[in-house]
C-alpha cells in the first residue's frame, strides 16, 4: 500500500485503479476471446456452418436429425452443379422462412419432365440411385430459366420442392452440404 506523506493511515487503491490492474493482467485473455468470437462469426457467416435435418424429404441420403456441415465459400466463385445437395432460402411464394435442403437436378437452360415414375433431364432418363422411391406424379416439360435451378428432395413423394413451387433463384443458395458429422455411425461425405 502507498502511504500519503501527511497521513498516518495507509491509502487504499481506488476502484478504477483496481479495474485497470485487472484489465492489464487479463488483456491477452480478453483479446483471445474477442478474436475467437470474431472468427466464429466470420466462419459461420461466410465459410461454413452446422445444420440439422428437420424432415424426411432427403431420405435415404439424409435422415431426420442428421447433423451436417454446409460449406458456403465455393459458391462465391462457381455455380452449384447437378447432383449436389444444397441448402437455400426457399422462394417467397412458399411462405416458409426456414432453410431447405434439396438436390440440384436442373441447371439453367435444362429441360425437366417427370412421367412414368422417371425424371427426364433434357429428354433422357436421369439415373438416380439415391432416391427413396420413384416419383408418383407427373410434371410437364419445362425449361429452367437463366439464374435459376430445379431442385428436388431424394424422397421424391414426400418433398416440398421445385415440382411444387417452381424454380429456385441463384441468389437464394446458401451453400453446399458436404459432410455429415452426426450420428457417428453415419459420419462421412454427402453425395
Amino acid at each position: 500500500m502507498v502511504e500519503h506523506p501527511n497521513s498516518t493511515e495507509p491509502s487504499r487503491p481506488s476502484v478504477a485503479h483496481g479495474f485497470w490492474r485487472w484489465f492489464s493482467s487479463q488483456r491477452e485473455n480478453l483479446q483471445t476471446i474477442v478474436l475467437a468470437v470474431f472468427l466464429a462469426l466470420f466462419i459461420r457467416s461466410f465459410v461454413a456452418e452446422a445444420r440439422y435435418i428437420p424432415s424426411g424429404s432427403m431420405e435415404p441420403t439424409l435422415r431426420i436429425d442428421d447433423r451436417l456441415i454446409v460449406e458456403k465459400l465455393s459458391y462465391e466463385f462457381q455455380q452449384p452443379e447437378r447432383g449436389q445437395v444444397i441448402v437455400f432460402t426457399p422462394p417467397k411464394r412458399t411462405n416458409i422462412d426456414q432453410a431447405f435442403i434439396k438436390r440440384v437436378i436442373g441447371l439453367p437452360g435444362d429441360t425437366i419432365e417427370v412421367k412414368n415414375g422417371k425424371v427426364l433431364l433434357n429428354g433422357r432418363t436421369l439415373n438416380e440411385p439415391y432416391i427413396a422411391t420413384p416419383p408418383a406424379y407427373i410434371l410437364p416439360r419445362q425449361k429452367v430459366p437463366a439464374g435459376h435451378f430445379f431442385v428436388m428432395g431424394d424422397n421424391r413423394n414426400n418433398s416440398f420442392d421445385s415440382h411444387l413451387w417452381g424454380f429456385l433463384p441463384r441468389q437464394n443458395v446458401i451453400g453446399r452440404a458436404v459432410f455429415r458429422f452426426w450420428p457417428l455411425e453415419r459420419v462421412g461425405a454427402i453425395e
